[in-house]
């Protein structure tokens, strides 16, 4: 036991032997050591004399220069100049002649050194907040020939620093906000304080903070500068603004140190922690009978002393309306709630309410419970004059169009709701039926029919009936009366449009020449249903019959392909079409079937009342073309014809026999084909027999070449009756050849053509 306390003793002398060693060399030798910046040039130690009373001298150094760093106190302000230091090399012995010199930063104006000592003074005053250090060159040389003896060498000066700038809050004054009912020891804000001073040069900027004013309600931390909540349940409500002065001090709050202040403006910002409070627990409000939906009927309001959001409110009606008469919203502006009816007010039924009014916060904080408060309104409902009330606000009646006048369509029923009960008339509002098409009785509100109604041109009758108080006239009440005239069989159907239907030439039996549908101006229930049948006297047609195609439309259809224009170029179809009404009504219309040529494809191109179809794409070139030809064509026609005429004008009649009494009546028709086949055309051309035509022998000579009224074909092979008219421009004979210009039916009459030799 004895032996191990001689070893822990041992072990602790050590141990602080070598704390000793390594401690004292960088205490006392390393300012030496690391200032000392001259060249080596073989001449003695030389110790600074900056090196202060007991310090030893250090081993030799091969160079002639050797000294610490010198400082200098700032801020001093003495009569004399104050000793930075002295300069002193080892060639300064036995009265030898040299002689220092100083160059660098404020030599010879901050600092100035004997040439002669070496001693340097400082001959201004120092701030060191102003400059901390400064650096210099020291040369030693001989003072008789100036040259130098040993080369340059920097040192430098530091200036030390005194505690002689206070602290300063650069950010002051300074604004912070907490929660009102914060809990204590909640941060608020932090403040900053900066000092000029040396912070590694003892305790000059070493800061301290306190409070002075703003107690109890916050502390600060003295080191980190934290302003905190003090006080518990500091409320908004009882005050809002705290002006807290905060000191910051230096040489660590030491006597003797100095010091500075800045303010800091502490505001509660609010939490919802007040409900909303009614001024009144009973309102009471007179609204009239009559006040219209959405108006107002009166104001509550509940204060709260929270602020923004957290004093807004909502307002409800809890009890009291079952029938949902009221509502109550909220006034974004002054927060009241406005009392107004969803429902008309009737003081015969109902002339007081009992609400009991919710005023509830919008903004809760978590934890905390609903914020509201409750009111009661008391209402009474104020007896006025009210308007006669009909029973309905829209009547639909139904007339037939055919009912006679003075029927009575339906009846309109209105009632005064005063307690009064004032009678009630009734009048039509002309402007709604300007053609006075309808009564009513002013005493029961019969409506009647004053004129004859026609669906097909008017389907509804919109009027508007008025009801006026006996008592009062000036409490009248409308009401719209929609007539709705039914529909009965008075109209029969036709067809749907003007149909024109052609038929090609070429076109095959059973081919469809026209769709034909109708329509009807009746409306039945049950809708349309239309049926098609011919004339009785066409059930036998031989050209075409119909076809039902189930759609209330029929198709006509072509019975064989021997139409020619030449036989007859147009067909009349008359079809009859019976509606399914009550009673059925009919009409016969009549279908136009043109008869025309076409292309293979069936497209029409030539129609006797038509001009040929050109073909599409010709340009407007080729049109042109062919319409100057045409003209051209007509123009030497026209000319043609008038020479022609002039020629033989004075040979048409040779003597003054009258024609007509060439004229042979007969009292039957022509015999058609035969009376061609028996007249020989070629005799008129030539009588003389020329061209080895001769007259025939078993007619009379001044007979022979008149031709027997009836029919004879023309060029286009087409049937035409040939007779005599006093209208010589009926016919024209061309080479012979005789052309019906009027087509007509011409009867017993029979025309005398002559011949005349040139």
């Amino acid at each position: 036991m004895l032996k191990r306390s001689e070893e822990m003793l041992m072990d602790l002398w050590i141990s602080l032997l070598l704390v000793w060693i390594t401690s004292v060399p960088c205490v006392s030798l390393s300012p030496i050591t690391s200032q000392s910046k001259s060249t080596q040039t073989g001449g003695s130690a030389v110790v600074a004399s900056g090196l202060g009373e007991g310090q030893r001298l250090l081993s030799r150094a091969k160079r002639g220069w050797v000294w610490n760093q010198m400082f200098v106190l700032e801020e001093f302000s003495g009569p004399d100049p104050i000793l930075v230091g002295r300069l002193h090399t080892d060639l300064d012995v036995g009265g030898k002649s040299i002689k220092y010199i100083l160059a660098g930063e404020g030599a010879g104006t901050i600092f100035a050194i004997n040439e002669l000592t070496g001693d340097i003074h400082a001959m201004k005053r120092l701030d060191r907040e102003e400059k901390a250090e400064y650096t210099l060159t020291a040369q030693v040389i001989n003072a008789e020939t100036d040259e130098p003896l040993e080369p340059p060498s920097e040192f430098i000066i530091k200036v030390q620093d005194i505690n002689d700038n206070p602290p300063q809050f650069v950010q002051a004054p300074y604004q912070a906000s907490v929660p009102e009912m914060s809990a204590v020891g909640t941060p608020v804000t932090r403040v900053t304080a900066t000092d000029a001073d040396d912070p590694v040069y003892g305790n000059s900027a070493k800061l301290v903070y306190s409070i002075l004013e703003g107690q109890p309600y916050f502390s600060i931390d003295p080191n980190s500068a934290t302003i905190k909540v003090a006080l518990q349940g500091m409320d908004r409500e009882m005050r809002e603004e705290y002006l807290v002065v905060i000191q910051a001090k230096d040489m660590g709050g030491h006597m003797g140190g100095l010091s500075g202040t800045t303010t800091v403006t502490i505001t509660l910002t609010d939490i919802n922690d007040n409900p909303p409070k009614f001024s009144k627990n009973l309102y009471e409000f007179v609204i009239p009978e009559d006040l219209p939906i959405g108006k107002m009927g009166g104001k509550v309001k509940a204060n709260d002393r929270d602020t923004g959001e957290n004093s807004k409110s909502t307002y409800g009606i809890v009890e009291g309306d079952d029938q949902g008469v009221f509502e109550i919203i909220t006034d974004s502006q002054t927060q009241e709630g406005i009392l107004q009816l969803k429902k008309p007010l009737d003081y015969e039924s109902k002339r007081a309410y009992n609400l009991k009014v919710e005023a509830t916060n919008v903004r809760s904080e978590p934890g905390s419970g609903p914020f509201k408060d409750t009111a009661t309104v008391k209402i009474t409902v104020e007896d006025s004059d009210e308007p006669p009330v009909f029973s309905k606000p829209i009547y639909q009646l139904e007339v037939n169009e055919n009912a006679p006048i003075n029927t009575i369509i339906g009846t309109v029923t209105a009632r005064d709701p005063d307690s009064t009960g004032s009678q009630v008339r009734y009048f039509i509002d002309r402007h709604t039926d300007l053609e006075r098409q309808f009564n009513i009785n002013v005493d029961d509100g019969k409506i009647t029919l004053a004129k004859l109604l026609d669906r097909e041109t008017d389907m509804w009758h919109n009027i508007t009936v008025t009801a006026t108080e006996v008592r009062n006239h000036s409490q009248i009440s409308r009401a719209i009366v929609a007539i709705r005239v039914m529909d009965i069989n008075d109209n029969a159907p036709e067809f749907a449009t003007e149909y024109e239907a052609f038929l090609c030439e070429n076109g095959k039996p059973g081919q469809v020449i026209q769709t034909v549908s109708a329509v009807d101006k009746d409306d039945p229930i049950q809708g349309h249903y239309f049926n098609y049948r011919l004339v009785p006297e066409m059930l036998n047609n031989p050209n075409f019959t119909i076809k039902n195609n189930q759609d209330n439309s029929i198709s006509v259809l072509a019975k064989h392909d021997t139409f020619r224009r030449q036989k007859q170029e147009m067909y009349f179809l008359p079809i009859i079409v019976t509606d399914n009404g009550h009673p059925p009504m009919s009409s016969t219309n009549t279908l136009t079937i043109r008869v025309c040529g076409c292309s293979k494809d069936g497209i029409v191109q030539s129609c006797n009342v038509e001009a040929y179809v050109l073909p599409i794409g010709l340009s407007m070139g080729a049109l042109i073309a062919i319409l100057a030809c045409i003209v051209l064509l007509l123009v030497i026609v026209v000319l043609f014809v008038t020479l022609r005429r002039h020629k033989n004008e004075p040979l048409i009649i040779k003597d003054d026999e009258d024609v007509r009494e060439n004229i042979i009546r007969y009292d039957d028709e022509g015999g058609g084909e035969e009376d061609t086949e028996a007249f020989d055309i070629a005799t008129l051309q030539n009588p003389d027999g020329i061209n080895g035509y001769l007259p025939r022998k078993d007619i009379k000579p001044d007979l022979q070449f008149m031709p027997r009224a009836g029919q004879h074909s023309g060029p286009n092979g087409k049937k035409t009756n040939i007779g005599f008219k006093v209208n010589l421009l009926s016919f024209d004979i061309i080479g012979g050849h005789i052309y019906n210009l009027k087509p007509g039916k011409a009867r017993f009459i029979q025309l005398c053509i002559y011949t005349l030799q040139v």
